[in-house]
């Protein structure tokens, strides 16, 4: 059965996407001598890049060794990123959901233009997935029309690895080691990474985001 959710972004993301892209650009928390690395952050450091943002409405910022992405409003995604550029790259991260609805979206971006121009693969706590881009402050899934469910997500409060390959014109969504989606399309060839949480008609969405990493298809 398909899952008919709508993704919205709300305009008051524009102030916040606009904070985060001012913050510096970011440095691996780790150093590594994995050449197929290309960054990677356990956000043990407050200072690797990534912006440090606080409302009502929400938060994108570190806590206690992980990045913490609440969303306190209905109908609404925030995203953060740390500031960097890659073309061909596999996106990775261990999201794990610690409070909020089941009925909610986490995970990678990758080739992040700007606002209004990037690629999203997401997951929920209550086992639904999708692949979508961002282009000219349009959203559009890709492959599908509305999320669709897999029994690769570990549902509720549980902790998820999402992968997300950018390489070429294919796009690529792995979940828990599962390949789930593979799309393809040409809008973006490279840009910036980060992470991305949301909610639907209810409040409340808290991710926690840890060991996140780029590495060489």
């Amino acid at each position: 059965m398909l899952k008919d959710k709508r993704i919205l972004m709300a305009i008051l993301l524009i102030t916040l996407v606009s904070l985060a892209c001012a913050m510096p650009f970011g440095n691996s928390s780790n150093t590594t001598k994995d050449s197929s690395i290309l960054f990677e952050d356990d956000f043990s450091k407050t200072t690797s890049g990534w912006d440090h943002f606080n409302q009502t409405e929400g938060i994108t910022d570190y806590t206690d060794g992980v990045y913490r992405i609440y969303v306190n409003a209905a109908q609404v995604d925030y995203w953060a990123n740390p500031g960097l550029n890659f073309t061909d790259a596999i996106v990775s991260v261990e999201a794990t959901k610690v409070a909020g609805p089941d009925d909610n979206d986490f995970g990678v971006i990758c080739r992040y233009k700007d606002q209004s121009n990037f690629y999203f693969f997401l997951a929920s706590s209550d086992g639904f997935y999708a692949i979508g881009r961002m282009i000219e402050g349009s959203q559009e899934l890709l492959g599908e029309e509305q999320l669709l469910p897999t029994d690769a997500i570990v549902k509720g409060n549980s902790t998820n690895t999402i992968e997300a390959a950018c390489v070429g014109n294919q796009l690529s969504l792995t979940i828990n080691g599962q390949k789930i989606s593979t799309v393809e399309d040409s809008s973006f060839s490279e840009g910036d990474v980060g992470l991305i949480a949301g909610t639907y008609d209810t409040l409340g969405t808290d991710i926690h985001f840890d060991n996140f990493k780029v590495t060489k298809p």
